[in-house]
């Protein structure tokens, strides 16, 4: 059962123990993020994957870094070779990877290295169910998530799939880090509501950096 939104200042929240908001930290690279997501998506386009039971994500995705973020009938699961280009997925933009160390950092968790970066692209109606990020291979690792373009209701759950999620407002250039006590939280996207975005569009990009190896 969802809560009531989750409110929100101009300064960092706490949403649980590990488990930090800080409201548009990612403004200031807003262009260095357009662009980097562009030539991205050049090189391994936007698809929507399929989930190991046959039915396909609501999402459209790729993936930049050494390691790519994949699901078909094999399962869910890192894989450092795009498998609709057959080549290795773009490299990591160093100024991305620099910042998600530093968003990491302020929230507590020093030393984070991604090696992986989802990219997300949510038209309106797309959504996310809850769910735990656990393919990685060390969860003593971080979740660094970045919110770009239309606004969207992140559904920050518990332990337990069961338990109560809050509901929080994430708008252009808000960024999101769980990790700690955090790490296994159960977390999701309510369905976007149409809207147009001056630099994005009809879309919500969601960056997500993660250590996979």
């Amino acid at each position: 059962m969802n809560q009531d939104l989750f409110p929100r200042g101009g300064g960092p929240v706490t949403l649980s123990p590990g488990a930090v908001l800080f409201p548009g930290l990612a403004g200031p690279l807003a262009g260095a993020m357009a662009s980097a997501v562009a030539g991205v998506t050049t090189r391994a386009p936007f698809r929507r994957v399929l989930t190991p039971g046959g039915r396909p994500l609501s999402v459209a995705m790729t993936n930049c870094g050494p390691f790519g973020w994949v699901s078909d009938g094999r399962g869910y699961r890192y894989e450092p070779v795009d498998p609709v280009t057959r080549r290795p997925w773009p490299p990591l933009p160093p100024a991305l990877a620099r910042f998600a160390t530093a968003a990491a950092e302020k929230a507590g968790f020093p030393g984070f290295k991604p090696d992986a970066c989802l990219v997300n692209a949510y038209a309106p109606g797309a959504k996310m169910a809850l769910h735990v990020d656990r393919d990685e291979r060390d969860f003593s690792h971080p979740i660094v998530s970045v919110s770009l373009g239309l606004p969207a209701v992140f559904l920050w759950g518990g332990a337990v799939r069961s338990d109560p999620s809050r509901r929080v407002l994430l708008e252009d250039g808000d960024v999101v880090v769980w990790g700690g006590p955090a790490r296994l939280y159960h977390h999701g996207v309510a369905a976007v509501k149409p809207g147009r975005h001056p630099r994005w569009g009809e879309r919500r990009i969601n960056l997500t950096f993660r250590k996979a190896a």
